[in-house]
C-alpha cells in the first residue's frame, strides 16, 4: 500500500511538514517494503487551492493514505473523495510515521457530508477509517477526472484540529535532530573532499619535484 507523507525533504529520515497543502515535498512509501519516491509539491506556492491541487497529486500517484500535520477543509474534501485515508496530527520523521501507522498507532480522521455524500467511516486494521457513502460527488470525479466541488449552500467542513503544544515540540526537536544529522553528514563529506583534493595536490607536487 502507497502511503503519502508531507515532507521537509526527500528521504525517509526527513521531519514531517504539518502543511499538506504547502509542503516542499511528498514521500510515497511502499509500506510493505519501505521503497519510496519522493516528487515536489509543485502547489506549494500557489496563490489558491494548493490543498486540491496537492490531493490531485497524491491521487495520481496511486497513494490510499496520506499522513501529515494538518488538512484543510477543501484538501480534506478530496482526498477523502478520491477514498484516500486521512491522518493528520503526525509528527516526527517520514519512517517513524509509517512505521507507526503500520503498528496501529495512528488512526485516520474521518469527517461527514452528506450533501456531498461521503459516509462516515469506522477504523479499522492500522487506523484506516475508510468512508462507507461516496454518492454522486464521487461518481462525478470519477467522471470527470475532477474533484468535485462544493455547492456554494453547502456548509464548509470544520477544520481540523490543530497540533497540542506537547506534539509542535516534539515536531520541532526532531526536525531539529534531522537537521544535525544531516549537517554533521555534510561536515563529514566536505572534509573527505578537502582530504581528497589535498593528497591530489600533494601527489601533482611530487610528480614536478621528480
Amino acid at each position: 500500500m502507497k502511503i503519502a507523507i508531507s515532507a521537509t525533504n526527500e528521504s525517509l529520515d526527513a521531519p514531517i511538514d504539518p502543511r499538506f497543502g504547502r509542503c516542499p515535498y511528498f514521500v510515497i512509501v511502499e509500506s510493505e517494503t519501505m521503497k519510496f519516491e519522493a516528487i515536489s509539491n509543485l502547489s506549494q506556492n500557489a496563490p489558491s487551492g494548493a490543498g486540491i491541487q496537492a490531493a490531485q497529486t497524491i491521487a495520481s500517484k496511486g497513494a490510499k493514505v496520506v499522513l501529515t500535520g494538518n488538512v484543510g477543509p477543501n484538501a480534506f474534501q478530496a482526498l477523502s473523495s478520491a477514498g484516500i485515508n486521512v491522518v493528520t496530527g503526525v509528527f516526527g520523521t517520514v519512517k517513524e510515521a509509517v512505521e507507526r501507522f503500520k503498528s496501529g498507532q495512528l488512526q485516520g480522521t474521518t469527517a461527514s457530508s452528506t450533501q456531498m455524500g461521503f459516509g462516515r467511516g469506522g477504523g479499522y486494521g492500522m487506523g484506516m477509517g475508510r468512508g462507507g457513502g461516496r454518492g454522486m460527488g464521487f461518481r462525478r470525479w470519477q467522471s470527470t477526472g475532477l474533484f468535485p466541488q462544493a455547492p456554494m449552500n453547502t456548509p464548509m467542513l470544520p477544520m481540523l484540529p490543530q497540533m497540542s503544544k506537547e506534539q509542535e515540540i516534539q515536531m520541532l526537536e526532531n526536525q531539529m535532530k534531522s537537521m544535525q544529522k544531516e549537517l554533521n553528514r555534510i561536515r563529514k563529506r566536505l572534509k573527505e573532499l578537502q582530504n581528497d583534493r589535498k593528497g591530489l595536490k600533494e601527489t601533482i607536487e611530487k610528480e614536478k619535484a621528480k
